[in-house]
C-alpha cells in the first residue's frame, strides 16, 4: 500500500500562515514494471505544478530504477493543495493517462483521507500501480541557513548540474563554426563602458574613500576653531553607495521570553526575502527578516524555545549576504557574540607598501560578500582639512605642529568610522601609516567598548616593488599634483619615507595581521596573533591569495544560444548559428589579445552554451566550474518571463519587487549566485596570469559587480549583453576596464 507522512501537529507551531517555516513537499511514486515511454508527472491547483493543465505537469526525476521523485516548496498562501498524479507518453501526440479516482489533497501539510495506490488505466482496461509516497515538512529559514541536511532535501540540484565541482580540459563536441574571424585590429571593436560606480578604485584607490563627515557642503570642517577651505573638494554628497540596507531597514528584534507575540501576527514572505511588520504583546512592534537561505525569520512561536535564549531584547543588524555569511550572524544573536559585532582593520605600515591598494580591495570584497564596509583613509582627510602642498618636513617626528595636525585628522576619521559604526556600519578600513604605538594606542583607546581592532601590517623587502610604488604615488596622489617636475616630487616622497622609517615600530601588541613580502605573489608569508571568529577568518584567507601582479581578467557571455532565441529561462541548449560565429570571433579574439601569455587559461560552466563557444579557443588550458552556471531557476527552468507571469503572477510580482534577494522554487537568488561564486572571485584574485571567464548573465554580473565595486543592489540591472567582452585590467593602480563588442 501507499504511505504518506507529515510533520506532526506539535511541530507546526513553527508558523502556518506564513508564520515561520515553509512547506516542502516530497511526492515520490515506485513501480518497476513500467517501461520508460511513460514518464510519471503531477499536476494540480497550485500553478507550479500545471494548474491543472496536463500540458504543463511537473516531471518526476527519476531518483532510482523503479523510484520518482518530486519536491517542491508551497507558498504560504497555498498551502491547500490539490493534486493528481498522471503518465505522460513520450510520444507527445499521444494523450495523457491521469490517475483513476478522486483528487489528492493536502492541508497545511497533511494529507486528507487513507494513502491509497495510484491507478493507472492503460489500453486495454490495463490497471498499473504505482506505490505512493507523500511526506511534508515544515522548514524554517533558520533551519535552511543552518542544516546541510535540510539544504541537500530541499534544494536539490537540476541534473544538468550533476557534474563535478571543478574539471581540466573537458573534451566538448567541436561546433561547425563559420570561417569568418576577427581582420581588424582590436582597437576597432573597442566600445565605451558604462559609468563608473562612485567607488570603483580606476586610478587613486584613496580618492574614492569615505568623506569626511565633518566636512559641510561648502568644504569646511565644522567643529574645528579654526575654518579651514580645502582646494579642489567636490561637493558630491557622502551617499551610501555600497548596497546594504540601512540598519533601519536591517533591524532584527528577538523578542523576550515573557512578551512572545501572537501566532496570528502578519508575515508574508514567498520566494523573495521581506521585511514585514508582526503585532507583539503589548503593542510591541518587530519585523521579520527573511533573507532566503542563511537569512531567517528570526521571531518564531512560543515553542521555539531555542531563539530565546537571551532574555534580553537584542537589536542589531544583520548583512544582506547569503549562506554561511547570514548563517555565521545568525549563530551569534541566537547563542551569543563570540566576537564583537563592529570591527576595525586598521592598517599599520610605510608609505608605498600597498596599505591603500590592500584597503581598498578587502573593502570591495567585503561589501561583495553583503557587510557593510567603509573604507576611511586618513590621507584623504588631511588633504581636505589641510591642503595638498605638505613637503617631506611636515611629516618629521620632530615638527609638533606637523605631528599634531597628523593626530588630529586621524583622530577625526577614527571618530567618523566609529559613528558609522554605531549607526549600523559592520567593518570599517582605517588606512594610515600608523607607525607608531603611541598612535596606535590611541586608535585603541578610542575603540575601547565600541569596536573590535584587528590591525593589518603590510612590510615589503623588495627595492624593486619600492621603487615602483613610489613612482605611481608620485603619477596618482593629489600631493604630488601640483608639482610639476617628476624627479623632484620622488625625492621628497623619499625624505618623507625617511622620516617615518626613523621612528617606525612594527605591530606587536593585540590583534594582528602581518603580512610580510606578499604583494608580488612569490611567496611571502602572513602572520596571525589572536585572531578568531568567522569574519576575521575570512579575512586572513582571501589576503593570503591576493597580490599586486597586473593582469587582464577577460568575462564573456556564451555566444547566443537557442533559449535565448526563444526567449526561454536557464535551459542547456546549444548555441544559435550567430553563436557559432560568435565563439569563432572570441578564439580569434583570445589569439590575438592574449599570443604573448602561455600561462593564460579559459574558464567556462559545465553548461553546453559555455562549453560550445569556447571550443574554438586552442592553445590555452580550459577549466569547468559549476560554480559559474548560470543562475537556478527551479521550476522556471525553461520557461518566459512572460509564462512565469501568466501561470505563477505572485512569483513574477515578487521577482519584480527584489530581484536581488528573489529565489526561484527550487532555484537561487543572486545572494545565492554570490555565495558560490566566492572560491572563483579568491582563485580570480591568487591567478597571476590571465584568465576568460566564459559564463551567463546572472552570473557575470556578479563577476563585475566585484570587480567594479558596483552596490549589491545594483547587481539584477548591470548591462551585461551578449557578444561583448568586457577586460578587467587588475594592478597595482586599481582595476581599469574596456570593452569590445564584436557582433551586434
Amino acid at each position: 500500500m501507499g504511505s504518506s507522512a507529515s510533520k506532526n501537529s506539535e511541530d507546526d507551531d513553527d508558523g502556518s500562515n506564513g508564520g515561520g517555516g515553509q512547506l516542502y513537499v516530497s511526492l515520490k511514486m515506485e513501480n518497476s514494471k513500467v517501461e520508460g515511454e511513460l514518464t510519471p508527472h503531477v499536476y494540480g491547483s497550485l500553478s507550479l505544478i500545471g494548474s491543472w493543465d496536463p500540458s504543463k505537469a511537473l516531471p518526476m526525476l527519476r531518483e532510482s530504477a523503479s523510484m520518482s521523485e518530486l519536491s517542491f516548496v508551497v507558498p504560504p498562501d497555498h498551502e491547500t493543495l490539490d493534486f493528481k498524479f498522471l503518465l505522460k507518453p513520450k510520444n507527445r501526440n499521444t494523450p495523457c493517462i491521469v490517475e483513476e479516482g478522486e483528487n489528492r489533497l493536502l492541508i497545511g501539510g497533511s494529507l486528507q483521507g487513507d494513502a491509497r495506490l495510484a491507478l493507472f488505466r492503460l489500453e486495454g482496461d490495463v490497471i498499473v500501480e504505482f506505490r505512493v509516497f507523500i511526506k511534508a515538512d515544515r522548514v524554517s529559514p533558520f533551519d535552511l541557513a543552518t542544516s546541510w541536511r535540510a539544504y541537500r532535501e530541499n534544494l536539490q540540484l537540476s541534473t544538468v548540474r550533476g557534474s563535478p565541482d571543478v574539471s581540466i580540459n573537458p573534451d566538448p563536441k567541436s561546433v561547425e563554426c563559420p570561417s569568418e574571424s576577427l581582420e581588424l585590429d582590436l582597437a576597432h571593436y573597442e566600445v565605451p563602458a558604462p559609468a563608473p560606480s562612485a567607488n570603483s578604485s580606476l586610478v587613486y584607490a584613496a580618492d574614492n574613500a569615505e568623506n569626511p563627515r565633518s566636512l559641510s557642503a561648502s568644504g569646511t570642517f565644522l567643529n574645528d576653531k579654526t575654518t579651514n577651505t580645502a582646494p579642489n573638494i567636490s561637493e558630491d554628497s557622502d551617499d551610501r553607495v555600497d548596497g546594504s540596507p540601512s540598519a533601519k531597514e536591517m533591524t532584527i528584534i528577538v523578542p523576550d521570553s515573557s512578551n512572545i507575540y501572537s501566532a496570528s501576527g502578519e508575515a508574508e514572505s514567498k520566494s523573495v526575502g521581506t521585511l514585514s511588520p508582526f503585532q507583539q504583546k503589548d503593542g510591541q512592534k518587530g519585523l521579520f527578516v527573511d533573507r532566503g537561505v542563511g537569512s531567517p525569520r528570526l521571531v518564531k512561536s512560543i515553542s521555539a524555545s531555542s531563539f530565546l535564549v537571551d532574555t534580553k531584547l537584542i537589536k542589531n543588524s544583520m548583512p544582506a549576504a547569503a549562506g554561511a555569511v547570514a548563517a555565521a550572524a545568525v549563530a551569534d544573536q541566537m547563542l551569543g557574540p563570540k566576537e564583537d559585532r563592529h570591527l576595525a582593520i586598521v592598517l599599520v605600515g610605510l608609505p608605498a607598501r600597498g596599505k591603500t591598494f590592500t584597503a581598498a580591495k578587502l573593502t570591495r570584497y567585503l561589501r561583495w560578500l553583503g557587510h557593510d564596509t567603509k573604507h576611511f583613509n586618513v590621507g584623504k582627510y588631511r588633504r581636505l582639512k589641510l591642503g595638498v602642498n605638505m613637503s617631506a618636513d611636515f611629516f618629521r617626528a620632530d615638527n609638533p605642529e606637523g605631528v599634531e595636525a597628523r593626530t588630529e585628522v586621524a583622530a577625526l576619521a577614527m571618530e567618523d568610522m566609529i559613528a558609522w559604526m554605531q549607526e549600523g556600519g559592520q567593518v570599517g578600513i582605517f588606512d594610515a601609516t600608523n607607525s607608531t604605538r603611541v598612535r596606535r594606542n590611541m586608535l585603541m583607546k578610542m575603540a575601547e567598548g565600541k569596536c573590535k581592532i584587528i590591525f593589518l601590517e603590510t612590510l615589503c623587502n623588495d627595492e624593486r616593488i619600492i621603487e615602483r610604488n613610489i613612482r605611481l604615488k608620485i603619477q596618482q596622489s593629489p600631493d604630488y599634483s601640483e608639482e610639476t617636475d617628476f624627479e623632484a616630487g620622488v625625492r621628497d616622497f623619499r625624505d618623507r619615507l625617511a622620516n617615518y622609517e626613523r621612528v617606525y615600530e612594527p605591530v606587536e601588541e593585540g590583534s594582528y595581521i602581518k603580512m610580510i613580502d606578499m604583494v608580488s605573489g612569490n611567496g611571502g608569508q602572513i602572520q596571525v596573533n589572536n585572531i578568531s571568529g568567522y569574519l576575521p577568518g575570512r579575512i586572513v584567507f582571501f589576503l593570503v591569495n591576493t597580490h599586486l601582479t597586473p593582469r587582464p581578467i577577460l568575462l564573456t557571455r556564451h555566444g547566443e544560444s537557442m533559449d535565448n532565441v526563444r526567449g526561454r529561462i536557464g535551459g542547456d541548449s546549444v548555441i544559435s548559428e550567430s553563436g557559432k560565429l560568435y565563439a569563432k570571433k572570441l578564439a580569434s579574439f583570445v589569439e590575438k589579445r592574449l599570443k604573448s601569455e602561455k600561462a593564460a587559461s579559459i574558464w567556462t560552466s559545465t553548461l553546453q552554451r559555455t562549453n560550445l563557444t569556447a571550443s574554438s579557443i586552442v592553445g590555452f588550458p580550459k577549466v569547468q566550474w559549476r560554480a559559474l552556471d548560470e543562475i537556478n531557476a527551479g521550476v522556471c527552468d525553461g520557461m518566459t518571463y512572460e509564462e512565469v507571469k501568466k501561470n505563477m503572477p505572485e512569483e513574477y510580482e515578487s521577482r519584480q519587487k527584489d530581484k536581488l534577494r528573489y529565489r526561484y522554487p527550487r532555484g537561487e537568488s543572486y545572494l545565492d549566485v554570490i555565495q558560490r561564486l566566492e572560491p572563483v572571485i579568491v582563485e580570480l584574485e591568487r591567478q597571476r596570469a590571465p584568465v576568460v571567464v566564459i559564463s551567463h548573465q546572472a552570473v557575470l554580473r556578479a563577476l563585475y559587480a566585484y570587480f567594479a565595486d558596483r552596490p549589491l543592489k545594483e547587481i539584477p540591472q548591470i548591462e551585461m549583453p551578449l557578444h561583448t567582452i568586457i577586460e578587467i585590467q587588475m594592478g597595482v593602480s586599481g582595476v581599469q576596464e574596456k570593452r569590445y563588442k564584436l557582433m551586434d
